[in-house]
């Protein structure tokens, strides 16, 4: 009776391995991208940082900020982590991963591109 159980699990777990092995396109991708996502990163927390880390350019210069001494913290952390994964993942510059980061945080809140709200029901004066 005892090998009859052991051969019952072994073909089972064999048969699991098969069928996980054949349908890895499907479900491996999903895990990379789940395991990657909770790699720890620490984020800048100063200026000086968000500065060294990429988080600048010509039209958001965050050098007069170091210069002044500035004591805040530096940026918003959330929109810094999601900045800098779009950085990371799409190979975009500071420019356009801020920009796909509000256009992004725009349509979640029911705002167009172009600033007017999706809503049908809005009326427009111009």
């Amino acid at each position: 009776m005892e090998n009859y159980v052991l051969f019952s699990w072994l073909i089972f777990f064999f048969a699991t391995f098969v069928g996980l092995y054949y349908t890895r396109q499907a479900w491996l991708p999903p895990m990379v991208r789940m395991w990657t996502l909770r790699i720890y990163s620490r984020l800048p927390t100063s200026f000086t940082g968000d500065m060294e880390a990429g988080l600048t350019s010509d039209s958001f210069n965050l050098s007069q900020n170091i210069e002044d001494n500035d004591s805040r913290a530096g940026l918003d952390a959330a929109s810094k982590r999601e900045i800098l994964k779009l950085m990371k993942s799409k190979k975009m510059n500071f420019d356009q991963a801020r920009t796909q980061y509000l256009t992004n945080k725009m349509a979640k809140n029911g705002i167009g591109p172009d600033g007017r709200p999706l809503d049908p029901r809005a009326v427009f004066f111009s």
